[in-house]
């Protein structure tokens, strides 16, 4: 996955109208439509979706991969998907489709669960409308305008003498560690919100943090922003809410971590080549 450059380019056009060629990003829930092709699988164009009946009311175009615009939809449960297509978990699809798809897929998921919620008005229970100028939704009664939503959280690899800090939390599978993330307070600077998640599970200070790196995180609208740090002092005592074990990990016993879809999986892999095989 691109963290750090991409060939989809993010993008914004009212009343756009797809060319046969064009992708169709479509969600039901966070599956993607997916199209079974010659030696795998590949996201549907505009022309494989035969009849009317196929092709969802309220698609959204997000952005261009190459010569291809691609557009973003929902399904509904019913009827059943279209003939040689399936529909597939998106993070099942890391790896499977390359780089650039999976950009435009995420960002197409994030655009998908931001329109099905942001339907009302909260000032005045007005509809809410697409805009023609910008990708924002605006009230039809009070025109107030609505951006997509995106929630910052911080990932944090922090290293104490050559080991890795991971932890459990009760959301992962039995055997998975990770690195310590949260999502940032208002009035809090993302090095005010390192310092507060570790603090807070599992009790200890850090020190020197340095930006890592960045990634859109569509369940449902995160932006993870990577750092890593220092252990300063203090010992692990965990919160028994957000995290359940932690511990130091040599780079060289480390236990089940999360799959390379993830920023936290990139700081791991940071930390293994900075400090494994230094024997």
């Amino acid at each position: 996955m691109g963290f750090f450059s991409k060939s989809f380019e993010t993008g914004f056009r009212p009343a756009a109208v797809p060319k046969g060629n064009d992708l169709l990003f479509l969600f039901r829930e966070s599956s993607l439509l997916i199209e079974h092709a010659r030696g795998g699988v590949r996201v549907p164009r505009f022309s494989g979706l035969a009849s009317a009946n196929d092709r969802p009311a309220g698609i959204r175009f997000i952005g261009t991969l190459g010569s291809r615009d691609c557009y973003a939809g929902s399904i509904a449960d019913s009827p059943p998907v279209p003939e040689n297509m399936t529909l597939k978990y998106i993070r099942e699809l890391y790896g499977i489709l390359d780089d650039g798809l999976f950009d435009a897929a995420i960002t197409a998921l994030q655009f998908v669960n931001w329109d099905n919620v942001y339907l009302k008005c909260v000032r005045c229970g007005g509809q809410l409308i697409p805009s023609d100028e910008e990708p924002a939704r605006v009230c039809s009664r009070c025109e107030y305008k609505y951006f997509p939503v995106i929630s910052p959280a911080i990932i944090t690899a922090v290293v104490r003498e050559g080991k890795l800090l991971l932890a459990h939390a009760p959301r992962f599978p039995d055997d998975m560690y990770s690195v310590i993330a949260g999502f940032v307070e208002p009035g809090e600077t993302l090095e005010e919100c390192v310092l507060r998640e570790v603090s807070e599970e599992v009790g200890i200070r850090v020190n020197n943090i340095r930006y890592f790196g960045s990634q859109p995180w569509p369940f449902p609208h995160s932006l993870m922003l990577g750092f890593t740090a220092d252990y300063e002092s203090g010992e692990i005592v965990i919160d028994n809410v957000e995290i359940t074990e932690a511990g130091w990990f040599e780079p060289d016993n480390l236990p089940r971590i999360p799959g390379r879809i993830s920023i936290a999986r990139r700081l791991i892999d940071w930390f293994v080549q900075r400090h494994g095989n230094r024997s």
